[in-house]
């Protein structure tokens, strides 16, 4: 009975493991108690976005599988990194990666700071990262950051996911998609939540037409004066 009693508990906690790795813990807790997950209004977040440069032409010179297999290797890649920040890995849509930070647990001011160092990161992570079927080739990420608040809320009750709303998320996806390859697109608002400790190297853009939005100023993240990336 005693092992029984153990191997059960072993069961029940890769089980939890599993479940805190598609949905935050608080929001879980809730869910397997039956109760209803409220939507949480944020008041600063930041949000980033990213995608590979050619993707579509790079999946169509390579059968389905390979995809998935180069895309594995590149999630798994990002995945461990992100470990070391204070953010929350929103969702994969095919080649886009979302990250927040400042949600679901709020973490003061430091939100723009933890995002801005994790995309360096990543940016130069992505480098590393081997096309099965191309080794020689290489993946080029491009990424855009925006700060502001949204909405975070559980949609659906099979396959449940937690979904970020508002136009900070619109936003912060339109950094991505006017971004460059290996460059960090960010936009006036992030700019000015990463003013407070002096401690990144940032060049303005200058003001660019964004779909929806109009004319935006923006800048490249170039680095981070007091932090060296992970090897």
């Amino acid at each position: 009975l005693k092992k029984k009693t153990e191997d059960l508990k072993k069961e029940r906690q890769l089980a939890e493991d599993l479940l805190h790795q598609m949905l935050p813990k608080s929001v879980a807790k809730q869910l397997r108690k039956c109760q209803k997950v409220e939507a949480e209004n944020y008041d600063q977040v930041t949000i980033f976005f990213s995608d590979i440069v050619g993707f579509t032409s790079i999946a169509a010179s390579c059968t389905p599988l390979q995809v998935v297999e180069m895309l594995n290797n590149l999630y798994v890649c990002f995945d461990s990194r992100i470990e070391s920040y204070d953010v929350y890995k929103v969702e994969t849509i095919g080649d886009a990666y979302m990250v927040a930070s400042g949600l679901p647990e709020r973490n003061g001011t430091k939100h723009a700071d933890e995002i801005a160092k994790m995309s360096l990161d990543l940016v130069a992570a992505v480098r590393q990262v081997v096309i099965p079927h191309m080794p020689m080739g290489r993946l080029q990420l491009r990424a855009g950051i925006h700060t502001g608040p949204c909405v975070a809320g559980v949609v659906g009750y099979k396959m449940p996911r937690y979904c970020l709303f508002g136009d900070t998320v619109n936003t912060a996806s339109r950094m991505e998609s006017t971004s460059l390859p290996q460059k960090i697109h960010i936009s006036s608002a992030t700019y000015d939540a990463l003013l407070t400790d002096d401690a990144y190297e940032i060049e303005l853009r200058g003001e660019i037409e964004v779909k929806g939005k109009g004319k935006m100023k923006t800048y490249w993240l170039l680095g981070n004066k007091n932090y060296s990336v992970q090897n």
